[in-house]
């Protein structure tokens, strides 16, 4: 388990689409910092990775909490160095109907799925910039093109991480640092064009392109989309 690359930081991390990046992101030989709040999940997740040889560690923090995100972010940075990569995958299912949602729940939602890609950024993207390399990567869902007054919160939250996205693209592109988002408009499920696996591969295109706003966004409907 030599490491040769800064980590690949996976918040949100679970079974589904991260795990997918995550593994994708592990074949192109970036060690692993994974952060969730399951422990248990996580060691396993941990253990699975080092019985084939990949460098991962796992961090406990609920990314709706500024203060634990940051702290994991640290813990993380201390044991790998900085990242290289950033994939925030952190959301929640809330169902409706609007006037349903309370305010207490609305904002934490909204902390969990935008407010903590924002303190992950701010977090990781000034060791990218001077080292003029990085990527930041976000997971983006179909809510945001078409909102559901049955998912009031998490349309709110997926146009919201779609839009920071799209800003942090414009911002950060001049120092050399690609910033994207996969908005994946189909649900997700194995064995269909939506395949964690398929998704996941275009999360890696998309740190492996240039840095340009134009390009920011990659909107998935399906394999070959």
């Amino acid at each position: 388990m030599t490491q040769s690359k800064g980590p690949a930081i996976i918040i949100g991390y679970g079974p589904g689409v991260s795990g997918a990046v995550a593994e994708a992101f592990a074949k192109e030989g970036y060690p692993l910092a994974l952060i969730a709040r399951d422990t248990a999940k996580l060691d396993a997740a941990v253990t699975a990775f080092h019985a084939s040889g990949i460098a991962a560690r796992g961090f406990a923090a609920d990314a709706g909490h500024a203060t634990a995100l940051t702290t994991a972010l640290d813990a993380a940075r201390d044991a790998f160095g900085d990242a290289e990569v950033l994939v925030y995958n952190a959301a929640l299912w809330r169902p409706g109907p609007v006037l349903a949602t309370t305010p207490e729940s609305f904002d934490a939602d909204f902390q969990l799925c935008v407010t903590g890609a924002l303190v992950a950024a701010r977090a990781l993207a000034p060791a990218m910039i001077a080292a003029g390399r990085g990527t930041l990567l976000f997971t983006g869902g179909g809510l945001a093109l078409y909102p559901s007054p049955q998912a009031p919160s998490l349309s709110v939250g997926k146009a919201g991480i779609r839009a920071l996205a799209l800003m942090l693209a414009a911002e950060l592109a001049p120092s050399g640092i690609r910033v994207g988002t996969v908005t994946i408009a189909g649900e997700v499920a194995a064995g269909t064009a939506f395949a964690p696996e398929k998704i996941a591969d275009a999360f890696l295109a998309l740190h492996r392109s240039p840095p340009d706003p134009a390009t920011a966004e990659v909107v998935f409907r399906g394999s070959g989309s």
